[in-house]
């Protein structure tokens, strides 16, 4: 009995001294270490890499820049909601321990050993906190030992808040997204504050394996998590019955996509301002968590987007089907095939609602296909008009439908639908004529198919959407809409266009003899044009059209220049224009309203030039005021009547169409808007015979200012100072006509006097005139 007591001391004693020896090796081991341990700076200065977003004017976000997908939302910023599903998922006992949670490592010890294996951890959010910032995820001793001691010191340093706020912000949650506010942009589409207790489980349940419990990419795992999360905060007390049970029915949705897919396309003004941001911060405008609003309009972005899309679309069902995409070996869509189809298929992408397709049957009554995604559809009736003879036997092997083509399908209103990408290119961009503020800008089709901008990148010819610059000049020296011009066959000598003999005809192949000089811009003469430019001279008007922004050596002082045959891009045309629609001032364009930091502090904003304010004059109110006038009229009788369907008597512009038909541009403008359309080939070609600005152009136009100017005003023009104002003659009647005050006293040989328009030739009048 003694002998037993003394063996029990002696092992009570060895057992006491180990544990005394333990304790004091830990306790050195924490004498050893704490000191080492890194300095908190990285989360007392938190500043993550939060990537560069873009906005529209009315804050709708376009563009995000970034390694990481990354916002930063202050804790009493994040709902209460978020809070306690977090607490229930990761660490219930939070705000009661000190970063170490003794009854939470017991339970997960106790767990682990009647499961057999380890099964759960015990890490609470401080320690996630000090492993995401300052450790690995390596499982070893010393890196939990690091752990915990970090976890006291953050404990020390931070207040329960604030660490909180920093796991909230910091952890990673898949799908490239960092912190709880991205994530719910990422899988949502919805900021934080919007997410249904449903969401906010799904959300919370994330950080314990984000790919494991993916609700894109693993749903049924991520319910799981869910439900578990869910169950947590009903125990809680976090959420209450009904709401528990609403939560467990509700289905939530999530974002398909790619990270780039925002719900306003407006890819390339996002990529102008990366560009420009880049230029002007470098490599730090991808992490400091820039804001930059654009002076883009969401409505008529998305506007223009359509308008351009179905512009092209239209454009390209004219002229015909050309046949699959390219094709595959049918081999590939049998069972047991899928990865080698997938491989198969890379690079070639969904263009929007243009789904891509791989045909496994093919007949003339049906299409079944099946979509990258996986799904199979089936196309047939209406759906298949389109493609009918590719689905002929008489159609070359190159082109016909069959099994292993890849196609193009989209939802139509009965179904699925065969369809093609254009070849065809084009672009809109809109501006504020009185402060040059860009309100929508489509750079081309599809973004992603082609990252060329072709309307600040495309130098293209305008054709006759340049005439109104031509005949402003002429305006400028005397010339008047009512003066009579011969629309009659013309020789020109090669010496005065810089080439060999020339014959310029008009579009139609028709002349009509002496016509004013507001019919011949109406009905877009070439001739006129010509006999207008010969008058004023090319230098002169070379000169007078940098007042409207054109560089002269774009722009050969020959005669050719009265056809549009020098180069510019969109933008240019649509600040050209703004000069007209202003009343003579040059504004020039601009898409950055400001910059802010993360933190919403105002880095930069712009200042611009306002029309009647700070911008410079170039261009009498009156000339303006004229042309617009006979502007007007292109659109109220002549190529561009189609846009009276908008039922405005405030529209004015000008249709243009280069030779052989290579461009096709529409450039038109009420007081509150200038828009202008092009549509061509990257390498330039006929766009067909009868294509033209008022066939291929004008109807984007119209479908974009049908929404653009849905609630604008109609504005009429106010007649400035120095016109006169004569009743006429004309084919359609009598009219009141507009001339300058100087040219009717100066020149009653004119018939201004008597209200008859000009009866002689301008090449008569030259010398009087000039």
């Amino acid at each position: 009995m003694i002998m037993t007591r003394r063996i029990v001391l002696i092992a009570a004693g060895i057992i006491v001294g180990i544990a005394i020896f333990a304790v004091g090796l830990l306790f050195f081991a924490v004498l050893l270490t704490y000191p080492r341990l890194p300095s908190l700076e990285a989360l007392t200065d938190y500043r993550p890499k939060i990537p560069l977003r873009v906005y529209t004017a009315d804050n709708v976000m376009i563009g995000e820049f970034g390694e990481e997908r990354r916002a930063f939302v202050p804790i009493d910023k994040v709902p209460a909601a978020m809070k306690q599903a977090l607490l229930a998922a990761e660490d219930e006992r939070f705000y009661s321990h000190g970063g170490v949670d003794y009854i939470g490592v017991l339970r997960a010890m106790l767990g682990n050993i009647v499961s057999g294996h380890s099964q759960s951890g015990a890490s609470t959010i401080t320690m996630q906190v000090a492993r995401n910032f300052y450790l690995s995820n390596e499982k070893t001793f010393t890196r939990k030992f690091n752990e915990a001691l970090l976890s006291f010191k953050i404990e020390h340093n931070l207040s329960k808040d604030q660490i909180l706020e920093l796991y909230i912000n910091q952890i990673y949650l898949g799908q490239r997204a960092y912190g709880f506010a991205t994530a719910a942009q990422t899988y949502y589409g919805k900021p934080l504050d919007s997410l249904t207790i449903a969401e906010t489980a799904m959300l919370a349940g994330l950080p314990k394996a984000p790919s494991a419990y993916n609700p894109i990419a693993n749903p049924a795992r991520a319910q799981l998590r869910q439900r578990y999360v869910l169950r947590r905060m009903h125990e809680l007390r976090f959420i209450t019955d009904e709401q528990y049970r609403q939560a467990l029915d509700e289905k939530t949705q999530t974002k398909r996509g790619t990270a780039s897919a925002f719900s306003v396309h407006a890819e390339y003004v996002s990529e102008m301002v990366r560009q420009m941001m880049v230029e002007r911060y470098k490599d730090a405008a991808y992490t400091q968590g820039f804001k930059v609003y654009t002076t883009l309009d969401s409505q008529q972005q998305t506007a223009a987007y359509d308008a351009v899309r179905k512009g092209l679309t239209v454009y390209d069902a004219r002229h015909g089907y050309r046949g699959p995409e390219g094709f595959l070996d049918p081999a590939l869509l049998q069972a047991g095939k899928e990865e080698q189809l997938i491989d198969a298929l890379e690079g070639v992408e969904d263009a929007g609602e243009f789904r891509l397709g791989v045909v496994r049957q093919a007949t003339p009554k049906a299409v079944i296909a099946q979509l990258k995604s996986g799904e199979e559809i089936r196309v047939e009736g209406d759906g298949l008009r389109f493609a009918r003879f590719a689905l002929s036997d008489k159609a070359p092997q190159t082109s016909r439908i069959r099994a292993g083509a890849l196609i193009r399908v989209r939802q139509g209103e009965k179904g699925w639908q065969i369809a093609q990408l254009p070849q065809v290119e084009g672009g809109l961009v809109s501006m504020d004529p009185q402060n040059g503020a860009i309100k929508a800008l489509v750079g081309g089709f599809d973004f992603n198919r082609n990252h060329f901008n072709h309307v600040t990148q495309a130098w293209r010819q305008p054709g006759s959407s340049f005439k109104p610059f031509v005949y402003s000049s002429a305006i400028e020296r005397g010339v008047t809409p009512a003066t009579l011009i011969n629309d009659a066959p013309l020789v020109i000598d090669p010496q005065e266009i810089g080439g060999q003999r020339w014959e310029p005809k008009n579009y139609d192949g028709r002349y009509s003899g002496m016509m004013t000089v507001r019919d011949a811009l109406t009905r877009s003469k070439n001739l006129v044009s010509i006999r207008i430019l010969q008058a004023v001279g090319p230098q002169y008007t070379q000169q007078f059209i940098t007042r409207f922004g054109f560089p002269p050596k774009n722009h050969p002082a020959y005669l050719t220049m009265a056809l549009g045959a020098g180069s510019v891009t969109p933008l240019q045309m649509a600040e050209g224009y703004s000069v007209f629609a202003n009343t003579g001032y040059r504004v020039p364009s601009y898409f950055i309203d400001r910059i802010e930091s993360d933190r919403g502090q105002l880095l930069a904003r712009m200042q611009p030039e306002v029309a009647g304010q700070n911008a410079k004059r170039t261009l009498s109110a009156r000339n303006a005021f004229v042309m617009t006038s006979m502007m007007q009229d292109v659109v109220r009788f002549g190529t561009a009547a189609k846009a009276r369907v908008l039922g405005r008597q405030d529209l004015a512009g000008k249709t243009g169409t280069t030779n052989d038909a290579h461009d096709a541009w529409f450039a038109g403008f009420s007081p509150h808007l200038v828009a202008v359309v092009w549509i061509g080939f990257d390498q330039p070609r006929s766009l067909g015979g009868t294509e033209t600005g008022g066939a291929a152009a004008l109807p984007v136009w119209i479908d974009y200012m049908g929404i653009a100017l849905k609630n604008a005003p109609e504005t009429t023009l106010q007649i400035p100072e120095g016109i006169v104002t004569q009743t006429i003659q004309t084919e359609r009647g009598a009219r009141n006509e507009y001339f300058y005050a100087e040219f009717q006293e100066t020149n009653p040989e004119l018939g201004l006097g008597s209200g008859n328009a000009a009866t002689q030739p301008l090449e008569e009048i030259k010398e009087q005139l000039f």
